[in-house]
């Protein structure tokens, strides 16, 4: 069990798995920093500083807080479209890398007249060839 275990952990996608769920942390809280800091304050200038955290109803003892549920989906389409501006970002980065080759042409080869007369000649051969063979009766057997 300990083998299988040490082969499980040694496969690569175990690895890349372990790092992108580090790196994804990492950048998480920079994605976080980026709207908590920067863009919901601007926001809140738009707005009017409108907060939506403290809108709630109380139900006998229970207190709903669908403020702030409502402040956690606007910071999700927050991160989301950061996200989405990042990757579109980087994609062109990496498009800029990796410019497209020009494809080479492929190389015709030429024949020469003289082949191509042989070709014809060799081919009105084999056709003549095989219209001279008698053709077997199907009740006939090979012998």
């Amino acid at each position: 069990m300990i083998k299988e275990f040490k082969e499980f952990i040694k496969r690569g996608n175990v690895m890349d798995l372990a790092v992108g769920v580090i790196v994804g942390g990492a950048f998480s809280s920079i994605v976080t920093s980026l709207v908590n800091n920067i863009l919901t304050p601007i926001l809140g200038i738009f707005l009017g500083g409108i907060d939506f955290s403290g809108l709630s109803f109380t139900i006998n003892d229970a207190n709903i807080n669908y403020g702030l549920f409502l402040q956690s989906i606007i910071d999700f389409l927050i991160i989301a479209f950061c996200i989405f501006l990042l990757i579109k970002v980087i994609n062109k980065i990496m498009a800029v890398g990796k410019k497209e080759e020009p494809k080479k042409e492929e190389k015709k080869i030429t024949k020469s007249t003289e082949v191509v007369l042989l070709e014809e000649i060799r081919d009105l051969l084999a056709h003549k060839a095989s219209k001279k063979e008698p053709k077997k009766k199907k009740n006939q057997k090979e012998s």
